[in-house]
C-alpha cells in the first residue's frame, strides 16, 4: 500500500509540474503586454493648439489682405496727388509767363488799391473753396502776411497760382508719407501671416505624426503579441 501511495503522489506532483510549466509562459506574456508602455497619441492640448494657430493664421490672412488693399489705395492716392500737382505746376508756369510783360505805369485811380485788395481776397476765397489752397494760406492772404494787396491783379494771380502749386505739392508729400506707412503695415501683416502659417503647418504635422506613430505602434504590438494566439486557441 505504501508503494501505491508513493506512486500516486509522484503522478500528482508530475501533473502539477506540467500544468505549471504550460501556464507560466502565458502569464508572463500577458503581464508583459499589460505592463508595456502604451503608445501616446496627440494630446488634447496639442490638437487644440494646432486648431488655435490655424484660426489665428486665417485671421492674419484677412488682416494682410486688408492692409495690402489699403496700400494699393494709398498708391492710387499718390498717383492722383502727383497728377494734380503737375496740373497746378503747368498752370503756375503759364500764368507766370503771362505776367512777365511790363504793365503800363500810370497814376492809379481813386479806389484802385481797394479794388485790387478785393480782387485778391475774392480769388483767395474761391481757391480755398475749391481746396486749391489751405486755410493757413488763406489766413495769410487775408491778413496780408507775405502778400501785397496793392500789386497788379496779374501779379497777384501769378502769386496765387504758385501758392496753389505749393499746396498741391504738400498734398503729394503727405500722400507719399501715407503710402509709406501703408506699405510698412502691409509688410508687417505679411510677415505675421507667414509666421503663423508656418507655425500652423508645423503644429499640424506634429499632431499628424504623433497620431500616425501611435497607430503604427499599436498595430505592430497587436501583430507581434504572443498572448492573442493563445487566447484564440483557448
Amino acid at each position: 500500500m505504501e508503494i501505491v501511495a508513493a506512486v500516486w503522489m509522484i503522478l500528482i506532483l508530475s501533473i502539477g509540474a506540467v500544468a505549471a510549466v504550460f501556464a507560466l509562459p502565458r502569464r508572463l506574456t500577458t503581464t508583459a503586454v499589460t505592463l508595456a508602455p502604451q503608445p501616446a497619441g496627440p494630446t488634447d492640448e496639442e490638437t487644440r493648439y494646432a486648431a488655435e494657430v490655424a484660426v489665428a493664421a486665417d485671421r492674419a490672412a484677412v488682416t494682410a489682405q486688408r492692409a495690402r488693399a489699403a496700400w494699393a489705395e494709398a498708391q492710387d492716392q499718390v498717383d492722383a496727388a502727383w497728377t494734380v500737382y503737375e496740373q497746378a505746376d503747368r498752370e503756375a508756369r503759364r500764368v507766370a509767363a503771362a505776367a512777365v510783360y511790363p504793365v503800363q505805369r500810370r497814376r492809379r485811380a481813386k479806389g484802385e488799391n481797394a479794388d485790387r485788395e478785393r480782387f485778391l481776397h475774392r480769388s483767395a476765397l474761391s481757391a480755398c473753396r475749391n481746396r486749391e489752397i489751405s486755410i493757413v494760406q488763406l489766413n495769410d492772404i487775408l491778413a496780408h502776411r507775405g502778400w501785397n494787396e496793392r500789386l497788379h491783379p496779374a501779379t497777384q494771380e501769378s502769386a496765387l497760382r504758385m501758392a496753389v502749386r505749393d499746396h498741391r505739392y504738400d498734398g503729394y508729400l503727405k500722400a507719399a508719407e501715407r503710402e509709406r506707412l501703408a506699405w510698412r503695415d502691409a509688410e508687417r501683416a505679411a510677415v505675421a501671416l507667414r509666421s503663423l502659417r508656418a507655425e500652423a503647418c508645423l503644429a499640424t504635422v506634429r499632431s499628424d505624426e504623433e497620431d500616425t506613430l501611435s497607430m503604427d505602434v499599436s498595430w505592430w504590438s497587436r501583430q507581434w503579441s504572443t498572448a492573442e494566439p493563445r487566447a484564440a486557441a483557448a
